[in-house]
């Protein structure tokens, strides 16, 4: 390697995968110049002043006191690069081009920060994705800010290097201090405290119910009913129904929160996301997307709940387009400049009023809706969407005996009791899937292939099912989609065999007739 020339290898977040990236130092005789090259964004173009100070605030001779053109080349150089974690890596590239620091071995390193003007590090996003990547390429040393240091950690056999300020790094790499590498972190399985507990609803069994059949399968629900019937309270209470986040679904979220900036306090998600846009949100923003792509909601929900209340109120091009990933788990992204896949294998709740005004159906107040009104509202929710929506459940008004029940009257148990059945019917789901090549978690990612394979039907649920198929306009999606939820609700009973009241009962959950006003 030339006198003058360092490599050090540092990483770019592309979605939610890192790339690697080399950053390239070189040294040339002439006139002062400070040029970093290779695609790079307002905020790295501005690195230059931050290592400048950073160097010079360490105590080492920084870029500006040179007399020779410094060149900083990030390679590949048609990926573009974004954001401040390549700071650490130029500084490090350029002590080594210019020997104010001892040679070492850099080609099993890997080096993120953003430096202050005085030296120290700031956290930067995507350190487990990029921890990922290291142990993906084997490299064995990650440098990072200490304060990303227990995110990193969550994956074992990669040396995690927590670094405070320049200064330190510079030391260690001299072998004049010793920096302990990062434990690996511990996970609690406590989960995150939901909004809402299921037990303080009162009424709605049959919502409850669906909720149950729900969260045991991770199947979509959709919930219609008056206004201030519960829908969007009993949307919060699945949370406090789902079970916690095994150690691969918490690196998988937590590469996601990670990726966008949305790890907050915790170094990393505790329990199952749960996501409400608001009904004026755009498509890019729900799906994902943009001039340089993006997650968006539903890669956030990503192993937890999107919640869309007011559905029809949504932009129909982004209720379309909810088709694709809720079919296959994880969305594409086609741009001019770059292709994504995310993944988005969440469960779909929605709520919506059965008409315009709210009240068609409800006992207590007159529907005031027309019919030209109504069908116009119902037309909102397309066919092909309806169709991937499992469960379809009516919520009505509460009677006020039910909502005079006091607190202290209701079954405080009732959530502990739901969730130790869905625990028990999601074990029986991964001993089913156990023997299978192919990665699955729930009932509902099963395809028609496998709900051929795995399911098995009594003589009864034969026939019964051959009955509603040829009575009924049921197509072949819903077909398949009654026999998964027939599959939970046959595990929620501990039973290897779906009955016939299974069937029964998930084929009433895809039944959504409402009458229309004035016929």
């Amino acid at each position: 390697m030339p006198s003058n020339f360092s490599r050090i290898y540092s990483a770019e977040l592309e979605g939610i995968e890192a790339k690697l990236v080399e950053v390239e130092t070189d040294l040339h005789v002439g006139l002062h110049a400070f040029n970093i090259v290779g695609l790079a964004d307002k905020a790295l173009s501005e690195a230059k002043e931050r290592v400048n100070s950073a160097l010079k605030n360490s105590g080492v001779k920084p870029p500006n006191k040179e007399n020779r053109k410094i060149v900083i080349n990030l390679a590949p150089a048609d990926l573009k690069k974004t954001g401040s974690q390549y700071d650490l890596a130029i500084a490090v590239g350029y002590l080594l081009a210019t020997k104010q620091i001892k040679d070492f071995n850099a080609s099993d390193k890997l080096f993120i920060g953003e430096l202050a003007l005085d030296g120290s590090l700031r956290p930067v996003n995507g350190a487990l994705n990029i921890a990922r990547l290291c142990k993906k390429l084997k490299l064995k040393t990650l440098f990072l800010p200490k304060a990303n240091a227990t995110e990193a950690a969550l994956l074992n056999n990669l040396e995690i290097i927590p670094l405070e300020n320049l200064k330190q790094t510079v030391d260690y790499l001299e072998s004049k201090a010793a920096i302990e590498p990062q434990s690996p972190t511990k996970i609690n399985d406590r989960g995150a405290m939901a909004a809402v507990d299921l037990a303080e609803i009162k009424g709605q069994e049959n919502a409850k119910r669906a909720l149950e059949i729900a969260a045991a399968g991770a199947h979509n629900l959709l919930m219609t009913g008056s206004p201030g019937g519960g829908k969007t309270m009993l949307a919060q209470a699945l949370v406090s129904l789902l079970p916690p986040l095994s150690l691969n679904e918490v690196i998988e979220v937590t590469q996601i929160c990670s990726a966008t900036g949305l790890l907050k306090e915790s170094p990393f998600v505790q329990g199952r996301p749960f996501r409400a846009p608001h009904h004026s949100a755009s498509a890019v923003a729900v799906i994902g997307g943009g001039a340089f792509p993006r997650p968006g909601e539903i890669t956030l929900a990503h192993r937890g709940v999107l919640f869309l209340d007011e559905l029809p109120e949504f932009h129909r091009d982004l209720l379309e387009a909810l088709r694709q990933p809720l079919e296959a788990g994880w969305v594409s992204i086609a741009r001019a400049r770059k292709n994504l896949e995310l993944p988005a294998r969440f469960m779909l709740v929605a709520a919506m009023n059965p008409c315009p005004c709210g009240y068609q159906g409800d006992e207590a107040k007159e529907c005031i809706c027309t019919a030209k009104e109504f069908l116009h509202y119902q037309k909102k929710i397309s066919g092909p969407l309806l169709d991937r929506i499992d469960l379809q459940v009516n919520v009505p008004r509460v009677e006020i005996k039910e909502l005079r029940v006091k607190n202290s009257e209701l079954n405080s148990n009732q959530t502990t009791v739901i969730k130790k059945k869905i625990l028990k019917a999601r074990k029986k789901q991964l001993e089913r899937f156990k023997s299978l090549k192919q990665k699955m978690l729930t009932n509902s990612e099963m395809s028609s292939r496998l709900c051929d394979r795995l399911i098995k039907l009594s003589s009864a649920a034969e026939d019964f099912i051959s009955r509603v198929f040829d009575k009924s306009l049921i197509s072949a999606r819903g077909y398949y989609r009654i026999l998964k939820v027939a599959q939970t609700i046959a595990d929620l009973e501990e039973l290897d065999i779906v009955e016939e009241k299974h069937l029964s009962e998930a084929f009433a959950y895809r039944v959504r007739a409402p009458s229309i006003p004035g016929l």
